[in-house]
């Protein structure tokens, strides 16, 4: 199972919003960039390449890292952020500074976010 933020706030992720051409060179890698820190990395740094897809009325997020590697996600519709969709690693999430950050075993992603409700849904 995954970890759920202790806020009692839910969250919406904001990549939807995200302008296309705000980050220079992201089409490059398929998609709007996001800060990651691979690894075990302490630094984040904006590698990361975010591809959304839809199936069956379900939100995907791929994030691919900058080596090839790549991990699913599934937006939960309750508001409560990304699930991990394969593998055997849960996703861990939890706010920090208005962002989403999500993490797989040694890897973190760190994705806007906006603040919605009351913790309706919870």
């Amino acid at each position: 199972m995954s970890s759920r933020t202790s806020s009692a706030a839910a969250f919406l992720l904001a990549l939807a919003a995200c302008s296309a051409d705000a980050d220079a060179g992201a089409g490059e890698q398929g998609g709007t960039l996001v800060d990651c820190a691979l690894d075990g990395e302490t630094t984040f740094t904006r590698a990361c390449a975010v591809e959304r897809s839809e199936h069956e009325g379900t939100l995907f997020l791929v994030v691919r890292h900058p080596d090839g590697a790549f991990r699913r996600f599934e937006v939960l519709r309750d508001g409560r952020g990304l699930a991990a969709a394969d593998g055997a690693q849960a996703a861990v999430t939890n706010m920090s500074d208005g962002d989403l950050v999500v993490g797989v075993g040694a890897d973190r992603y760190r994705f806007p976010a906006t603040i919605r409700g009351d913790g309706a849904g919870e």
